[in-house]
């Protein structure tokens, strides 16, 4: 096993499960972050792409790009959302809901790609539903409109977002790392700059520049450097299993620092899902190397 590259996937992780706790600090909204994160995403891998020389290697298949720029259209969809999720509700819920996204892919795999579903499988889902049940809570009696509104609707579709993400990355072989990521990241400025509200960037402290620009170099550029450097050479068991280094990570930071305390039955429904989540994850990887579907 390649252990420089589990450091740095470990690292990245580790640092990616702090940006709840600094995007809480921007003082920012989740739109106006995630412009500010594609723009240091494009600047800081471009400048990389060119430093290494891979655009000049670089294979441009009609479909491959196309199918880059529609995965970026759900990336930035799933980076608004789960800023918006962490706007109005805890860090600990929202990363929870957010995990759900191995399962969503399980989920879409079935229904698009034909894959077959287990038994074992499907309970697993079970599990996952019931603990976000718990997570949100049964006897909370809000309207429609509120629960609409809810930090656990947008982690929902955050978590929706990539596994679309991660269903449609499937299929790029030939176009490196880096110029998936810059056509990803600039279709991001296109999409967003409409809707930006630059009044917003007025006033701040030079704590929150210091929040806003460490979320962009470092929890965009840095992160995806590390996390794109190790993807390829470690297994996709290691991967699944180094990717809870994330939620912990934003758990233990919303805990320690931001005082979060989930109740008994948050806490249930915390471990459920992600209990439901390991051991999809365990499955499909024996179902992956035995060569089923």
């Amino acid at each position: 096993m390649n252990n420089a590259a589990m450091l740095k996937m470990t690292l990245s992780m580790a640092i990616f499960g702090s940006i709840g706790f600094f995007t809480v600090k921007t003082g920012i909204p989740a739109i106006e972050l995630v412009f500010v994160r594609c723009i240091c995403a494009t600047l800081f891998l471009g400048a990389l792409w060119l430093i290494t020389g891979q655009h000049k290697t670089e294979k441009w298949g009609r479909r491959e790009v196309g199918q880059t720029l529609l995965c970026g259209i759900f990336l930035v969809f799933n980076w608004v959302f789960l800023f918006k999720a962490f706007e109005v509700t805890s860090i600990t819920v929202a990363i929870t809901i957010y995990n759900l996204a191995p399962i969503f892919v399980l989920l879409l795999g079935t229904l698009f790609l034909k894959e077959r579903m287990t038994w074992t499988s499907l309970i697993a889902v079970l599990v996952c539903f019931l603990g976000s049940v718990l997570i949100v809570g049964i006897n909370t009696t809000q309207s429609f409109s509120e629960f609409m509104g809810s930090g656990f609707l947008w982690a929902f579709l955050a978590a929706l977002c990539y596994a679309m993400t991660m269903l449609l990355g499937k299929g790029v072989n030939q176009l490196s790392a880096y110029a998936m990521t810059f056509l990803q990241t600039s279709v991001g400025i296109v999409i967003l700059l409409p809707f930006l509200q630059f009044h917003v960037f007025e006033g701040l402290t030079t704590e929150n520049w210091v929040y806003i620009l460490g979320t962009g170099l470092i929890h965009t550029g840095f992160v995806y450097y590390l996390f794109f450097d190790s993807l390829r050479k470690l297994t996709a068991v290691v991967i699944s299993a180094l990717v809870f280094v994330d939620p912990v990570v934003a758990i233990l930071l919303d805990t320690l620092i931001l005082d979060f305390r989930p109740t008994l039955v948050q806490a249930l429904g915390i471990f459920m899902i992600f209990g439901g989540i390991i051991y999809t994850l365990i499955e499909s990887s024996k179902r992956d190397s035995t060569g089923s579907h």
